[in-house]
């Protein structure tokens, strides 16, 4: 999904070369809901997407759990805060993804009250998370970003700022998914090996409870 697949997809591809230098290797970014229409159709073999994911005859290997962060220009106040509450997201200029992306929802989800109409009215839809990256750093407002897509922007850029949730922190699930009759388990193993030697920031691979600070 392309809010995985620009931070994913660097480290991932030559670790999957070496470890199966002569499986192809033929890649899109798309939504979620076109991204399960192709893999049913047999168009993909397998997708990295967010979960829930609930369609029959596809199954869902979680890898990791990626926390959100709080990213926001280098001047704001926030800045003097150790973690942000999320209820305080409703207070600010808070720039979202358009409609239709799972990560917006995912971002609503962590903050009910942006939900109502004067919070919405407020929010300044970007096409990407690289556009909104670059909306904060104008002093536009503030953002909700995955840890991969955050964590390593304030050495990157000294205009913007990275903060960690109050706990518990929200975080999406990220899986490997594929069609039940997919028979080359071996590729399945290549890359969830691949993408936990991938390292992303702040990404936990299922199984841990640690859950890794922003830099």
């Amino acid at each position: 999904i392309y809010t995985i697949g620009p931070y994913l997809l660097p480290r991932l591809i030559p670790l999957v070369h070496q470890h199966a230098p002569r499986m192809p290797l033929v890649i899109q970014e798309n939504y979620t809901t076109r991204l399960v229409e192709s893999l049913k159709r047999g168009e993909l073999d397998v997708v990295i997407l967010s979960l829930p994911l609930d369609e029959p005859g596809i199954v869902a290997q979680p890898v990791y759990d990626e926390p959100f962060r709080v990213l926001m220009p280098a001047s704001h106040p926030w800045v003097e805060l150790d973690r942000i509450e999320t209820d305080k997201l409703a207070d600010e200029q808070l720039l979202l993804l358009g409609a239709g992306n799972c990560f917006r929802d995912q971002v609503l989800e962590v903050c009910p009250h942006c939900r109502n109409v004067s919070g919405l009215q407020r929010t300044l839809e970007g096409s990407s998370l690289e556009t909104i990256r670059h909306m904060v750093a104008t002093g536009l407002g503030v953002t909700v970003l995955p840890s991969a897509a955050a964590d390593e922007l304030p050495e990157q850029n000294p205009l913007v700022a990275v903060r960690p949730f109050t706990e518990p922190q929200p975080m999406r699930r990220v899986a490997l998914a594929w069609r039940v009759t997919y028979p080359r388990s071996g590729a399945i193993d290549v890359l969830r090996l691949s993408i936990l030697e991938s390292q992303l920031p702040g990404a936990i691979p299922v199984g841990r409870s640690s859950v890794p600070e922003p830099a």
